[in-house]
């Protein structure tokens, strides 16, 4: 029940008191999470953001996006030279709504040692966090592809923060190890800020300087965040040179037209590529007009897995919830903690004993 009067409502103090919606309660549980030896821990914060902590309290964030989508209608056409009106000569508005609440409070991050960034589209680069991360973690490193850090550095991030990474290069945070390598985002090389620019017949642009996957080498295993790469045979020569325990991608449902995300079958090709033991769709929870049921990717794997001898197995996250490795592997499905653990500890309040 309320305590405020109706005279007392406005618009202010409504977003005060429900955004975020969770509040603090992820960072708490992030701040007082205890990483089992030999394991390392991971939550999803929505789209491809994760939070990763090691075992010796190592906290890396990846990718945290803190924005939203369309909030109007407006005149209906699209922003001219937007990657996607480039993509498939649309004009219309793209409906891409912002679906997902947000989990996390950026304001109360502490303790991240790394801010981590896959590429430049900008539900993956943000300037929330950058802000947040750099006010409240006067350690934390800004680690990026060139166009990343650049973006960073004209919004005021000392450039002495940041690290630039290519393919191969290899940056040390405490006990993770974070290895850059090549990334497959082709919608990055269509992604030009100036809408005057025309790309067609032209060279594309470097993708070595606009995107990067990752791979975190932790104690408790090694994570492969692919960040909005598409499909790519060279899954498959990652997969050689690297022992991949867990691996990310960005699976979603294309609209007509586009190419953009990973489908389903994208997913279990990547993560059989990869010789990954594990395979956790992300992104597909963030935009209305992308969203996907990932439970189409645990009916493939079940058609499939005996026929083709798939070696891992999927993992269907729940935005807000973690993920525990190995302490998790073999878990298909993620359910957020239900409560309740102590029902009957103390007696009961009802008019009777059979009431309920």
């Amino acid at each position: 029940m309320s305590d405020l009067k109706v005279t007392d409502v406005s618009k202010e103090n409504w977003m005060n008191s429900v955004f975020p919606e969770w509040g603090t309660w992820l960072n708490e549980e992030i701040s007082e999470a205890v990483v089992p030896e030999g394991n390392v821990r991971m939550w999803w914060l929505g789209c491809t953001g994760i939070w990763i902590k090691s075992e010796a309290s190592t906290n890396i964030l990846c990718d945290l996006w803190t924005g939203t989508g369309k909030r109007s209608h407006g005149a209906g056409k699209m922003k001219k030279g937007h990657q996607m009106m480039r993509m498939s000569g649309v004009e219309e508005l793209q409906p891409n709504l912002r679906v997902q609440p947000f989990v996390i409070d950026p304001f109360e991050i502490k303790d991240v040692d790394a801010l981590v960034v896959t590429h430049i589209h900008s539900d993956h680069l943000d300037v929330n966090t950058a802000a947040c991360v750099h006010n409240n973690c006067p350690e934390a490193k800004f680690i990026g592809p060139q166009q990343v850090v650049d973006t960073w550095i004209e919004w005021g991030i000392p450039a002495e923060k940041t690290i630039v990474v290519h393919p191969e290069d290899e940056v040390a945070v405490k006990d993770i190890t974070i290895k850059a390598l090549e990334a497959f985002d082709r919608t990055c090389l269509v992604t030009c800020p100036d809408p005057e620019v025309v790309l067609k017949g032209k060279v594309p642009m470097d993708m070595d300087e606009m995107a990067v996957n990752y791979l975190f080498q932790t104690t408790g295993g090694n994570i492969y965040h692919a960040g909005d790469s598409h499909y790519s045979n060279r899954f498959a020569k990652h997969g050689n040179e690297y022992d991949i325990d867990v691996a990310l991608g960005a699976f979603g449902e294309n609209p007509r037209g586009i190419t953009d995300k990973l489908t389903s079958v994208d997913i279990l090709r990547m993560a059989e590529s990869l010789n990954t033991k594990v395979v956790i769709p992300v992104h597909h929870d963030i935009w209305a007009n992308f969203m996907a049921d990932p439970n189409e990717i645990v009916i493939l794997w079940e058609f499939k897995k005996a026929r083709l001898n798939y070696q891992f197995n999927p993992f269907i996250w729940q935005v807000g919830g973690s993920f525990t490795y190995p302490q998790d592997k073999g878990v298909i499905h993620y359910h957020h903690y239900r409560g309740f653990r102590d029902a009957f500890s103390v007696d009961n309040d009802t008019p009777f004993p059979s009431f309920l």
